[in-house]
């Protein structure tokens, strides 16, 4: 797993420079072409048309993990576009994760040992979690956000 490629689908070039300036592959919007198909697919997005775009760049017997609390429904009539032989056919697979066991975490954390992970992180004190969620609604993300209680 250390040695996987990374394809990263975001939708602004400043979202993809960052993901390629972490270490990615590839980074281009969910409409692109990456150079390779994938294993995996991690969808965090709340919509449903970039999960019906990463079927179309999974390998055969490859995995679409949806990780997400919610799906707007705004555009699910996406799903009504997914024709077999494209999207599903060759043994591709659709998971959805509901929640994290701290097995799950101890194995994350193993894994992450063992890759030159370069997270960004910005910590808001608890007090201006307004101002956290402002952010992220605002797209003024780059990395991850967290709050702190002290």
């Amino acid at each position: 797993m250390p040695q996987s490629k990374v394809l990263v689908f975001a939708r602004s070039e400043e979202e993809q420079a960052f993901a390629r300036s972490l270490g990615a592959t590839w980074a281009g919007d969910a409409t692109g072409k990456p150079p390779l198909q994938a294993n995996a697919i991690i969808d965090t997005t709340p919509a449903w048309k970039p999960v019906v775009q990463s079927l179309l760049h999974l390998k055969p017997g490859g995995r679409l993990v949806i990780n997400a609390i919610r799906k707007e429904i705004g555009d699910q009539d996406a799903l009504l576009d997914m024709r077999y032989k494209d999207h599903l056919w060759m043994e591709k697979e659709i998971k959805s994760v509901a929640n994290i066991t701290r097995n799950d975490v101890r194995e994350f954390l193993s894994l992450a040992a063992k890759i030159p992970l370069k997270p960004e992180v910005e910590v808001y004190p608890f007090d201006r979690a307004n101002q956290a969620l402002t952010d992220l609604k605002h797209k003024h993300v780059k990395g991850a956000k967290v709050l702190v209680w002290r």
